[in-house]
Formats: structure tokens, sequence, C-alpha cells
């Protein structure tokens, strides 16, 4: 009887310490991963596919206005038919920007000659082809300019719905930078498929 008893005590034991092992070797239930931080805010003075500023591509001509003031000069030449599109300079819109809008929506804003804005990828104009290739790598789409010679070319880089072929998705949003025969940044295009619009409005 007290040999059964020492048996049973010890099986009991054995049990209780392989318990305790497996509660030393159990994994620690795993930390909560840290949430991602959320994305920065774009600057206000910073160029990208979907605006600037207070200028979103989508917006309307009216809300376009109450934001950056009407044509600084209504009597320029904008687009052939200015009801169904038109470019101009916003009286209050930085020096050097033009806007694009076809019936009535703002669907493209361009940096020209004078403006100092840079694009969100830090590029503006004056900046070379190379150093644009070399930061967007693999997400660039290079196109021939379609009045100069190389190095004068077209650089797409669409952040939605863009490809490689001409992109007709209104829902599409992009960069496009224009390069000039010295293969440096002549003017820049952000917005809709209204980017890949090589004459104004056509």
């Amino acid at each position: 009887m007290m040999i059964r008893f020492a048996a049973v005590v010890a099986v009991s034991l054995l049990t209780l310490a392989a318990c305790d092992q497996r509660k030393e070797t159990a994994p620690a239930a795993a930390a909560p991963s840290p949430e991602a931080p959320a994305p920065q805010p774009v600057a206000a003075d910073v160029l990208t596919a979907d605006g600037l500023g207070p200028a979103r591509i989508g917006m309307t001509r009216t809300d376009l206005v109450k934001a950056w003031g009407d044509d600084a000069q209504p009597a320029a030449v904008g687009g052939p038919d200015p009801e169904t599109c038109d470019i101009f300079h916003p009286a209050k819109a930085p020096q050097g920007v033009l806007v694009m809008i076809q019936d009535g929506v703002l669907t493209r804003i361009t940096l020209a000659r004078g403006a100092t804005i840079k694009t969100d990828r830090g590029f503006g104009l004056g900046d070379t082809a190379l150093a644009i290739k070399q930061a967007y790598g693999g997400a660039v789409f290079a196109q021939p300019h379609k009045y100069q010679a190389a190095p004068a070319e077209d650089l797409f880089a669409w952040s939605t719905g863009g490809s490689t072929a001409y992109v007709t998705d209104p829902a599409a949003r992009g960069v496009r930078y224009e390069i000039g025969e010295d293969g440096k940044v002549a003017m820049i295009h952000a917005g809709d498929p209204s980017i890949q619009l090589v004459e104004g409005c056509s």
C-alpha cells in the first residue's frame, strides 16, 4: 500500500513538473504590432497627381475660382472652345501655374515657365530626365516627344488607373514630365488622362 501511494505521489510530481515546463516553454503571446504610421499630409505648395493646395482634380470651376480666383488674363487665348475646354492662370494661383477646365471640371494643373513649385517627388522645372527615371524606377513610362527630337520625351508616372498604353479611365491620376531637347524638365502636368494631351485641349 505504501509503495502504491509513493508511486502515485511520484506520478503526480512528474505531471506537475511537466506542466510547469510547458508553461515555461510556451511561446509568449505576441505583442500587438505597432500601427503603421499615418501618411504625412502633402504640403500645400507641392504638386501631386490629385492637385495643388486647394485646387483638387475633379473639382468644379466654380469651386476652383473660389479657391484661386478667376482667369488672371480673361482676354488671353485659352482653349479653342472655352465652354468645353479652357486653359488659364487663376489670379491667386502660384506663379507659372496653369489650370485646364474641361466641361466645367478641373482636369489638369500645369507647371509652366516661371513656376517654382515642386512635385511630391521633389522635381521641378529644370531637373533632368535621368534623375526622374532613377527616382521612379520602373514606375515611369517614357514616350517620344511629339514635336522635338530626342532626348526630348514625355515621362508619365501614374499613381492610379494608369498603364503604358493610352489611358482613358477618368478616375486615373498621374504626373507627366515634359522633357526638352536639353534633357531637362520644361513643363509638368498633373491630373487625369488630360495630362496626355500635347496640344493644349487636344
